[in-house]
């Protein structure tokens, strides 16, 4: 289906019949005159034409293409929109089975400081299928507010959950095909409620995005767990948010240091006044006595001399307390 730009008048009325026969002319047009040129033209600056309606009119339901606006957004708006007019319309589409009341199109936060002054909007009202106001709300927004990369994402992924063609998709996004498969898996990977609380982060790109949907799925994260134990109001923009969480989640993927076998305290024998003929110093693979030459050489050089033989009957007496009677 061919598109349109839904910000421009729709093309006058073909008026060229420098090809049709004079003869025909008459036949196809019985009524071309005066009067029917200027109801035509009335009727298309009428569609054109911008509106004052009520806001208690005009619902907001519909597919999203931004995440939510702070309330101190909202105020400033409507401070300007107070000391200044509302400099730019609103679109509304008519709802068939409810006259007199439209769905947005676009302008939510406009329409939202709108209604906290209680004065009406100024709309352009369009009768649009479904598919052209998500083309007129994806143009609109890709030209005038630059929307961040996982807004993109999140606004892809509700309008494919809600059995929107991938062609309007592309064409509401303005992104080809390998982008759009790119900002699915996004947010396929990375949960809602996560991304919400992040905000929009205007200024991490698709490819950090990217790395910690990456990150999570391939390491079974749970992200919401992880959010939760993160104090993420304590910040001041989405983009330390994010930065808290993946900060925390490459915590979690760096690999446990091994843990050093604790070396036991070494044993020192000594006799009763006090002398110290040996140590015994146990590691993880030997058990290592060792006698002083210092304290005791006498007995050192003796034990030196008699090893095997003593060594074997410690043994041997070991042994013979491990028998069963």
């Amino acid at each position: 289906m061919a598109r349109r730009n839904l910000f421009q008048p729709p093309p006058p009325p073909d008026t060229d019949n420098s090809a049709v026969p004079a003869s025909e002319q008459k036949v196809r047009f019985p009524n071309t005159g005066a009067m029917s040129g200027v109801k035509s033209t009335l009727k298309d600056v009428a569609s054109n034409a911008v509106r004052e309606i009520s806001v208690d009119v005009i619902e907001e339901n519909g597919p999203k293409d931004r995440l939510s606006f702070s309330d101190a957004d909202v105020v400033k708006l409507a401070e300007s929109i107070k000391a200044h007019g509302q400099q730019v319309p609103i679109m509304v589409r008519p709802i068939a089975d409810k006259p007199g009341h439209y769905k947005i199109v676009y302008g939510r936060r406009r329409l939202r400081a709108l209604r906290s002054l209680g004065i009406p909007a100024k709309a352009l009202v369009r009768s649009l299928s479904d598919e052209e106001a998500i083309l007129a709300q994806g143009q609109e927004n890709t030209q005038r507010l630059d929307p961040s990369f996982i807004e993109k994402a999140l606004f892809a992924a509700e309008l494919s959950s809600s059995g929107y063609e991938q062609g309007i998709i592309l064409d509401a996004l303005a992104v080809d095909k390998p982008m759009l498969s790119r900002m699915t898996k996004v947010a396929r990977s990375i949960p809602k409620s996560v991304i919400e609380q992040i905000g929009s982060a205007h200024g991490i790109g698709r490819r950090r995005w990217e790395e910690l949907a990456d990150q999570s799925r391939n390491n079974s994260i749970d992200l919401e767990q992880v959010t939760s134990a993160l104090q993420l109001n304590a910040t001041k923009s989405p983009d330390d948010r994010f930065s808290m969480i993946c900060g925390a989640v490459s915590q979690m993927l760096k690999p446990k240091a091994t843990s050093k076998p604790v070396p036991s305290p070494t044993l020192a024998i000594k006799l009763s006044d006090g002398t110290a003929i040996a140590e015994v110093k146990e590691t993880a693979r030997a058990l290592t006595v060792k006698l002083s030459k210092a304290e005791a050489p006498e007995f050192a050089q003796w034990m030196r001399n008699n090893a095997e033989a003593e060594l074997t009957r410690l043994y041997e007496a070991w042994q013979a307390e491990r028998k069963p009677d």
